[in-house]
C-alpha cells in the first residue's frame, strides 16, 4: 500500500492520542504528585495505593508523575544539543569547496562513530559520574556523527545547484545560503531525520538510567523504576508496566507523528498538482481521441494541406484543373 494513500488527519489523530498520555504525565504530572505519604510494605496491593508499592514501600503511582520529566527533558535537551553542533558542521562539509576543511569536518566524527552509544556512555560512567545535564551532553555526543552524516547528505545535492553559485555571486551571507536555501531544500528530509533520532535518543537516556548511568539507584524515573522494581515483577507487575508502558507510548507515539506530519496525501490521485492527467493516462489513449477537435475551437491546418478553399466548391468546379 502506498503511504501517501493513508489518510493523514487519521494517523495524526492516532498519533497524538498515544503521544499525550505519556506526555501529559512528565510535564504535568509533578504538579499533582502531592507530598510522599507513609510507605508501606514492598510489592503490595491497596492501602491507598491503587498501582502498588515500589521495591522500598513507596506509591508507585506517585513515582509515575514524578519519573516522567527527567526522561523528557535529558531527551528533548540531547537532541536540541546535537543539532545546534551537528547543523552547521553538515552545511559546512556540505557547502565547501576546501577538500581538505571536509576531511577535517568528517574524520574525527568517523573515529567517533566507530565507538557504540552504550559502551561510549559506561566507559565515561566508569571514570565520572554523571547527572541528568551531564547524560544529556554525552547522549549529544554520540548523536553528533550520525547528525553530521545525515546533515551532509541530505544538502549536498542542493549545495551543488548553480543556484547556490549565484547567490555566491551575488555576495549573499554564508549563513543565509546555507539556511535560507540550502537547509529549506532538505527540510522534510532533516525533519524526519529528526523524528528518527528523537526516538533513538529517548530509548538511549533510558537505557542509560535503567543501568544507572545519569540517575540516582532510588530516583523517581520511568527507566529506575523498570531496573529496580523488576524483582517482584510477578508480586507486583503495575510497579514495571507502568513506566514501561509509558516509555513504548512515548517513543512510538513519537515517531508516528513526526510521519504523520511530512506525509502529504494527495488531494485527486487521478490527477498531478495542475488537475492535468498523469502522463501514462494521456499515452494510453487511442490516436483518434488525441485528434478530437474540442468544442468552440477550429484545429489548425496541417503543414502538408493547401491555403483554405472556398465553402461549397470541389476540384471538378474549378475550370484550371
Amino acid at each position: 500500500m502506498n503511504p501517501r494513500t493513508v489518510p493523514g488527519p487519521r494517523r495524526f489523530t492516532l498519533s497524538l492520542l498515544i503521544l499525550t498520555v505519556p506526555l501529559l504525565l512528565a510535564l504535568l504530572g509533578p504538579l499533582f504528585a502531592g507530598d510522599p505519604g507513609p510507605r508501606a510494605a514492598s510489592f503490595t496491593l491497596g492501602g491507598g495505593h491503587w498501582a502498588g508499592t515500589d521495591f522500598v514501600g513507596r506509591d508507585v503511582w506517585r513515582q509515575v508523575l514524578l519519573g516522567g520529566r527527567p526522561v523528557v527533558l535529558t531527551a528533548l535537551a540531547a537532541t536540541a544539543l546535537a543539532y545546534a553542533v551537528a547543523l552547521p558542521l553538515g552545511l559546512i562539509a556540505a557547502l565547501t569547496h576546501r577538500r581538505w576543511l571536509e576531511e577535517l569536518v568528517m574524520r574525527p566524527l568517523d573515529v567517533l562513530l566507530a565507538v557504540p552509544s552504550l559502551l561510549f556512555l559506561l566507559l565515561v560512567a566508569a571514570v565520572l559520574t554523571p547527572d541528568a545535564g551531564g547524560l544529556a551532553l554525552l547522549v549529544a555526543l554520540v548523536n553528533i556523527p550520525d547528525a553530521v552524516r545525515a546533515i551532509r547528505a541530505a544538502t549536498a545535492e542542493a549545495a551543488a545547484r548553480p543556484a547556490v553559485e549565484a547567490l555566491r555571486m551575488q555576495g549573499e551571507t554564508w549563513w543565509r545560503t546555507a539556511i535560507g536555501y540550502v537547509g529549506r531544500s532538505a527540510l522534510r528530509t532533516l525533519a524526519a531525520d529528526a523524528g528518527v533520532r528523537l526516538t533513538g535518543v529517548l530509548y538511549l537516556v533510558a537505557t542509560a538510567a535503567f543501568l544507572g548511568v545519569g540517575a540516582e539507584p532510588d530516583a523517581a524515573d520511568w527507566a529506575v523504576m523498570v531496573d529496580r522494581n523488576r524483582t517482584g515483577m510477578f508480586l507486583q507487575p503495575w510497579a514495571v508496566v507502568l513506566p514501561a508502558v509509558l516509555i513504548m507510548a512515548l517513543t512510538m507515539g513519537t515517531n508516528l507523528l513526526f510521519d504523520a506530519a511530512l506525509t502529504r496525501p494527495d488531494r485527486n490521485p487521478g490527477r498531478d498538482r495542475r488537475g492535468r492527467q498523469p502522463a501514462q493516462g494521456r499515452r494510453d489513449r487511442g490516436p483518434a481521441q488525441d485528434r478530437v477537435p474540442q468544442p468552440g475551437r477550429t484545429p489548425a491546418p496541417s503543414p502538408t494541406d493547401g491555403p483554405p478553399r472556398a465553402p461549397g466548391r470541389d476540384e471538378k468546379s474549378n475550370p484550371c484543373i
